[in-house]
Order: C-alpha cells, then structure tokens, then sequence
C-alpha cells in the first residue's frame, strides 16, 4: 500500500467510525510513533500536524498490536510505548465540579474522568483514550500534577491523588 493512497482513502473519511470497518489486513507500512509521540514515516518525521491527526484518527490498538484501519484496508504499524503524551493539562470548574482537562500531544483534549481514567504501569501514568488507545502523561504534567495533588490515608497508607469529574485518581503512595 502506498502513502498516498491510504492519505487519499483517510480524507474520505473524517469522523471514522473504525469499529463498524472490517478490512483485508494488507500488511504492514513503515510508520513509527517514537515514546515522545513523534509520527515517522520511512525514518522521517511526519512534520505535518493535520496528517498525523489524520492518521491518529484511524488508529486502533488489537492485542498490543497498532493499527491504521479505513473501510478499504487495515495496515499494521509499529508504536514504541503508546500512541499520544499528555502535554498540558488546566483545572476547570463546572458547575460546582472540578475537571481537569488534559491536551495531548495532536492537539486532542479530554477530561480526566471514568471514561478517560489514569492508570499507572511501573510507576508511569497514563490516560485511558477512545478505542483502547492510551497517551503517557509527560513526565512535566506528572511533576505538576504531583504538585497540586492532595493526600488522604487509606488502610494506614497515605495516597497522593487528584479529583475530577467526581472520580478519585490515585498517583502514587506516600513512602
């Protein structure tokens, strides 16, 4: 499959529902998403913002395995650690709740919440996104979050964690 070709059959497709498509696997396509969320196409940073927000857009995770899927073709392509980073983040209130809103490395934004929770793997947090995918929150939001996080006891433990959108997210244990 060439480059140009699956940009042509992207831009048909701008909401892409990916869950409803099942494609012919067509094999794979030298496109890398390196740990800091930088996209590479044959070694070459993909520089251009609105193609990688094309290409994020029919991204799929299945077994581990990372995917670009349009109603045509689904093409395997590899992914260090995960997709996206959380590169920013601002508290909000709304109406009397407090949400913490978080930008990604392409611009997405989502609220920390039960749909879009934290989890921690060895010690590094990240945020559960649409279709399985995950963004590594940057070690700077990490630090900050640290920062304005506030500590509780449970079962004798003292937890450092943050609130948002009515949820409890826990950062880590107080050594």
């Amino acid at each position: 499959m060439s480059l140009n070709r699956l940009i042509s059959e992207l831009e048909k497709h701008q909401h892409a529902p990916t869950e409803l498509w099942d494609p012919p696997y067509c094999g794979e396509i030298p496109i890398h998403i390196a740990s800091n969320g930088d996209w590479f196409y044959q070694g070459s940073q993909i520089k251009r913002t609105a193609l990688v927000k094309l290409f994020a857009s029919v991204l799929v995770v299945e077994d581990g395995e990372y995917f670009l899927i349009t109603p045509a073709e689904k093409v395997k392509i590899t992914v260090e650690d995960t997709p996206f980073v959380v590169v920013d983040w601002r508290q909000l209130e709304e109406n009397g709740q407090q949400l913490l809103l978080l930008t990604t490395n392409i611009g997405d934004t989502l609220v920390l919440s039960s749909e879009h929770s934290l989890t921690m793997k060895n010690g590094v947090p990240y945020i559960v996104m649409q279709r399985g995918l995950t963004a590594r929150v940057h070690r700077n939001v990490f630090y900050q979050w640290v920062s304005h996080a506030e500590s509780r006891t449970v079962d004798g433990q003292e937890q450092w964690y943050l609130s948002s959108a009515g949820e409890t997210f826990v950062l880590g244990n107080v050594e």
